[in-house]
């Protein structure tokens, strides 16, 4: 391209963005238009306003703050952040040399009047974060777009050179750089998003008034939101399954439901969730629900409800869940009179369960629990992936600043850094859909779970980031304790079914496969497709995903994979065939299987109370 072509179609790159700019100011609006304008800045000053004066009556103390940022997170995501050479002649060298490439190329694809040279221009880089064609109907955009994903392509590269840090160093490093691009991007500033400028033109303004409501609404909840609040009531079309309370403590509910064939199972299911999150993941809408579909399939099914954490907690430690765990066993097996139950943990709750298991062992009651299905759940945090960039003895006095106060962790924080993990699906595609573009919010029941955050008692947090994941204890003999029990996993010759997600990013596959060399009983392991949470509730009917199968000689989750047989759909049949070859027999459904009847004393009915606790 000759300079002065380059120059022409410069000059009509900015001509469509200052189009639509004149139309978004007085001066380029119809005269007609004028009084819908006025309103949308009108109802956008008004919400302002209201949030200055809750936010006054915050600092004053009346009400909890939540915009400030007490643990100093963005003071430590600085000094991750100023670890990049950005600053180094050779690399803004390279950078000006790079840039100066890309734009002679993205002006290529266009003519001296700012439209394409073609049916559609061939961009060097492609996201799926700018897939709308309007990303590329205009040089302006196109460039704005390319340039910024070749910046996040060095920036990137800058963080995996950087020398002289040790690993834990280098992977903070990569978290950081990644955020940051993350958050950069051009989709997420009104001025340089086509579709925000496009649908702010056809709404008058009422689209940036309604986004700028759901932004102040979530600074004043402190939390991000991803679905409508009003959609979603417990009870009634979520976590709907049959069931009773059958028994509370101030830890836990244990939740009893109802059959639904003539026989079941004689050895009952108690499931463990996590205590990170309600349990209802496992009792979405029905046709989600892992805990309905496991009650069709003959099974007598108990769930374990955690309290989220108060000021009453304050003292609670890993030595409590543990405990809780047994107490649960030992409630279910003496309700209906049997000698042993099958187990499943959930993440957090399934590493528990390990513990539990080796305490029961070392105690010579290992025969109170059948079989241990972990979902997610990691013993081994060598390999535990991005969370551990959080762990370190700054971050730790971080999480102690954050929960001195009233002794436990606010379960905003925790949501936060999940979400972080996968910020581009969980923070931005949000902030320009709800914040941006003036959205309606959608009614999505796992998206409402996710939001639904519970707190974590202070002592027990800490225990588990330093002993678990920092320090990496639990796999080694004996170098931890529960209730003055010694725990060593390598006791544990319970027959276990270990599940992982293939994609998962909060307990990464790898990780998860770690328990295979530290259990001494029968071993299956499954590889499932997806994360964490969607390799797990996977219902048949979905008919989606697919999951692996493979030999159980394997040494290394590469080896397993190498060997592995793929199975299309839902991985659940084939946990029920497994669970059932562990103990077929059966016995009718009645009498103490049906809570609630013939005078049995319950509690209340399910879902309970404390799911439903803020």
């Amino acid at each position: 391209m000759r300079d002065d072509d380059l120059t022409n179609t410069f000059d009509a790159m900015f001509a469509e963005p200052l189009k639509l700019w004149d139309q978004l100011v007085p001066s380029g609006v119809k005269q007609g238009e004028l009084g819908e304008w006025a309103a949308a800045l009108q109802t956008m000053q008004a919400l302002w306003l209201e949030f200055a004066q809750d936010q006054a009556a915050t600092l004053a103390g009346k009400a909890p703050a939540m915009l400030t940022d007490p643990g100093n997170w963005l003071g430590i995501y600085e000094g991750w952040v100023r670890a990049l050479p950005l600053t180094r002649p050779e690399v803004q060298q390279k950078l000006w040399a790079d840039g100066m490439a890309l734009w002679q190329t993205v002006l290529g694809q266009y003519g001296i009047d700012g439209k394409p040279a073609g049916e559609a221009p061939e961009l060097p880089r492609k996201d799926r974060r700018f897939a709308d064609p309007k990303w590329r109907e205009q040089p302006f955009f196109a460039l704005v777009h390319q340039t910024y994903l070749m910046l996040a392509e060095q920036v990137l590269a800058l963080a995996d050179s950087v020398e002289g840090v040790d690993p834990h160093q280098q992977d903070q490093l990569r978290f950081a750089a990644r955020t940051l691009v993350e958050a950069l991007s051009p989709a997420h500033f009104p001025v340089t998003n086509p579709l925000v400028l496009e649908r702010a033109i056809a709404t008058k303004g009422q689209s940036l008034a309604k986004g700028m409501q759901h932004l102040l609404a979530d600074l004043k909840k402190g939390q991000l939101t991803h679905v409508d609040p009003q959609a979603f009531r417990l009870g009634e079309n979520l976590a709907t399954t049959p069931g009773k309370v059958v028994y509370q403590t101030p830890l836990f509910q244990l939740i009893q439901y109802s059959p639904t064939t003539d026989k079941v199972l004689e050895t009952p299911l108690v499931i463990f969730p996590p205590w990170i999150n309600r349990f209802y993941i496992l009792d979405l809408s029905p046709e989600k629900s892992f805990i309905r579909w496991a009650v069709e399939q003959g099974v007598t099914v108990f769930v374990v409800s955690w309290k989220s954490a108060d000021e009453t907690m304050v003292d609670l430690t890993w030595d409590d869940y543990i405990r809780a765990q047994i107490e649960a066993i030992d409630t279910v097996r003496e309700r209906l009179g049997v000698k042993a139950v099958h187990t499943i943990g959930y993440c957090v709750a399934g590493t528990t369960l390990a513990a539990t298991l080796a305490v029961l062992a070392r105690r010579g009651e290992a025969d109170k629990v059948k079989s241990a299905t972990f979902f997610t759940a990691q013993v081994d945090f060598e390999q535990a992936g991005e969370l551990k960039v959080f762990i370190d003895d700054q971050q730790l006095q971080v999480v102690e600043k954050l929960a001195e106060e009233h002794g436990y962790l606010d379960g905003r924080y925790m949501a936060t850094t999940f979400n972080l993990l996968r910020g581009n699906d969980l923070i931005w595609n949000y902030v320009v859909k709800n914040y941006l573009l003036g959205d309606d919010y959608p009614a999505f029941d796992l998206l409402h779970w996710n939001g639904d955050v519970t707190n974590l008692p202070a002592k027990w947090h800490r225990q588990y980031l330093t002993e678990l994941y920092r320090d990496n204890k639990l796999v080694v003999p004996d170098a931890l304790s529960a209730d003055g029990t010694p725990i060593d996993l390598t006791r544990i010759q319970t027959p276990a079914y270990i599940q992982a997600g293939r994609e998962d990013h909060i307990a990464p596959a790898a990780s998860v496969w770690q328990i295979m060399h530290h259990l001494r009983g029968e071993r299956t392991f499954l590889l499932a497709g997806s994360g964490h949470i969607a390799g797990v509730v996977n219902p048949p009917a979905a008919k989606k995903y697919q999951y692996w199968t493979g030999p159980a000689e394997a040494e290394s989750l590469a080896e397993f994979i190498a060997g592995a047989t793929e199975t299309p759909g839902s991985w659940w049949p084939h946990w029920i065939a497994w669970l059932r070859g562990q103990d077929s027999a059966e016995v009718p459904a009645k009498g103490k299987r049906v809570p609630g009847e013939k005078g049995d004393k319950v509690v209340e009915d399910a879902p309970g109370s404390y799911v439903k606790a803020r």
